[in-house]
């Protein structure tokens, strides 16, 4: 399988990029300077150098090229509403619309569970990052796309432990980063889903048989 990862530096996307790669699959990515590029072809993934806000519709489809699918795991982290409605809005919008125009009908995105963090009181740019996240994934669902939403909660840097909880519908707990990314090469790897919304949290099912359960038959 040759992958695209959007976000492939970040904590998600570097540990999915390592499984993918130890599965003999091949792996390219989007960075923003030439060091980052340059260790990632250490570890024998192609990277692009860009800027996801600047870059055009034609340019980021060019970087694309034929690869077999798309994940966006890139995010601000609710920072500010700027950064966030170019990265988590207007960054998914425009990666959608170079996917169609570079040919590529998978699309992957890594959003967030919407009713996270609803205990505690949260500031103007938090709940902004909340309201760009559910447009992003109302847009991408829309779309002619044979896509697939992953929505985890809280992220964490702990090791990953291999189950998880993951279905249409979930709690909303805490998983760690390296769990995500193993969900994540599953469901890559299981063309049976898709154009579905999925939720994950830490569980007590192993990875494989949670993603096989969310095969519609």
């Amino acid at each position: 399988m040759d992958v695209f990862i959007i976000g492939i530096t970040g904590g998600i996307g570097d540990a999915l990029a390592r499984r993918l790669r130890s599965r003999g699959d091949t792996v390219h990515g989007l960075v923003r300077r030439d060091d980052q590029r340059a260790a990632l072809a250490a570890h024998g993934v192609r990277a692009t150098i860009g800027d996801l806000a600047g870059m055009t519709v034609e340019e980021l489809a060019a970087a694309f090229g034929g690869v077999d699918v798309i994940v966006f795991s890139a995010g601000s982290n609710g920072g500010s509403k700027e950064v966030t409605q170019a990265i988590d809005g207007d960054g998914v919008v425009k990666a959608v619309n170079a996917a169609r125009l570079a040919g590529v009908e998978r699309f992957v995105l890594v959003s967030v569970l919407p009713e996270a963090w609803r205990e505690r009181s949260l500031g103007d740019e938090v709940e902004y990052y909340f309201a760009v996240k559910k447009s992003a994934d109302v847009a991408l669902s829309r779309s002619d796309l044979n896509w697939l939403i992953l929505r985890p909660s809280l992220l964490v840097d702990d090791p990953g432990i291999g189950t998880v909880s993951l279905g249409p519908a979930e709690f909303h707990g805490q998983i760690a980063r390296e769990d995500v990314a193993a969900t994540l090469a599953e469901l890559l790897h299981e063309p049976r889903i898709g154009r579905q919304i999925l939720e994950l949290n830490t569980g007590s099912t192993p990875i494989q048989e949670a993603v096989r359960a969310n095969v519609r038959s």
